[in-house]
């Protein structure tokens, strides 16, 4: 078998100065994004980002995205986020696929947008009649003045390009960034203007840590019953080892009769109270010894929220109690038990 090419031509893999990133020039490039990025955010007609804007959120149908090479990757992804809103159907329409069947999904009253830096491209500009033909609303997102695609469509948006900062001014890194910040900026005016919540949004991210953060209250992820360490003031510290230790929490619940928490004491405090008291431990009751300001939840309040509390100062805690109104002890809420549904 041959082998691959050296990814610096000619060069041999064992000379140093072959592939090295120079520290100015890339600099320098970041320096020209910079300014490439501000000519669009200059020179951007705020009037046409308005009407593209109200007509996503107006859309009565489904929105399609389309575009060819980089331009169709900023499409799928735009057309992703904005059907993980909620807010209408949305998804990418491949322009070669959609002259072999895919133009079947489109319908009358749908949008359909096209992405396009110069606005020449063959398969967008085939994919026009056929869609028109199919009752689409077109609009054309692109970054040449006065581009075929735009005279065929309904509107035109136009993203100022200053220029590429590919040493060629050909490949498309900054046009493809301006398309994404453009198309980002308006999915966010979107959200805003529909007034969607943290609740709403999380419904779309149920698996990931977003909407794990939105949707975990602590009463869903808290140990209950059976599972909770719970001793009396008056129990004797060294008759509590089996509790302390059985439950994997690494904490008792100090409870009164009527379950209501009067403090805690974790596997900390064991060592601490055998360190200072020695051979006194066996003396001493899990009462006097108890921390009797603790740290508390109630169960209605987001796991999240759990979590910082957990990890706040003076310093962190591995657990928080769970009571209700009256100090009622209900449950008990872990650090692991968070770790391990992805919090």
């Amino acid at each position: 078998m041959g082998s691959l090419p050296s990814p610096c031509g000619h060069l041999a893999l064992d000379d140093e100065s072959a592939c090295m990133i120079d520290r100015r020039e890339l600099g320098t490039l970041f320096e020209s994004q910079r300014t490439h990025l501000n000519y669009f955010f200059d020179n951007l007609d705020l009037e046409q980002a308005l009407s593209f804007a109200q007509a996503l959120l107006d859309a009565p149908g489904a929105v399609f995205f389309s575009g060819v090479g980089k331009s169709g990757f900023v499409a799928n992804k735009l057309s992703q986020t904005l059907a993980s809103l909620g807010f209408s159907r949305s998804a990418y329409l491949s322009p070669v696929d959609a002259l072999h069947g895919d133009i079947g999904a489109l319908f009358p009253l749908d949008l359909l947008i096209l992405i396009s830096k110069s606005g020449s491209s063959d398969e967008l500009l085939n994919l026009v009649p056929c869609s028109r033909a199919k009752g689409a609303r077109l609009i054309s997102i692109t970054s040449v003045v006065g581009n075929p695609l735009a005279a065929l469509c309904d509107m035109n948006v136009h993203l100022p390009l200053e220029r590429e900062i590919c040493p060629f001014g050909l490949a498309p890194v900054t046009s493809t960034a301006i398309q994404m910040v453009f198309g980002d900026t308006v999915v966010a005016a979107i959200m805003r203007a529909r007034k969607l919540t943290k609740e709403q949004y999380a419904r779309n991210h149920p698996a990931g840590k977003i909407g794990k953060s939105l949707i975990f209250k602590v009463k869903d992820l808290m140990k209950t019953q059976e599972d909770l360490p719970l001793c009396k003031e008056a129990d004797m510290i060294m008759d509590q080892l089996t509790e302390l230790t059985s439950k994997g929490c690494g904490c008792l619940l100090v409870v009164n009769d009527e379950s209501c928490l009067i403090g805690t004491f974790t596997d900390g405090d064991l060592r601490r109270t055998l360190k200072i008291s020695g051979e006194g431990i066996f003396k001493l009751t899990v009462g006097e010894m108890c921390n009797r300001n603790p740290r508390t939840i109630k169960p209605d309040a987001m796991a999240v929220d759990a979590m910082q509390k957990m990890e706040s100062a003076p310093s962190a805690v591995q657990f928080l109690p769970v009571i209700d109104d009256r100090r009622v002890v209900i449950g008990l809420i872990t650090l692991h038990g968070l770790v391990s549904v992805g919090l």
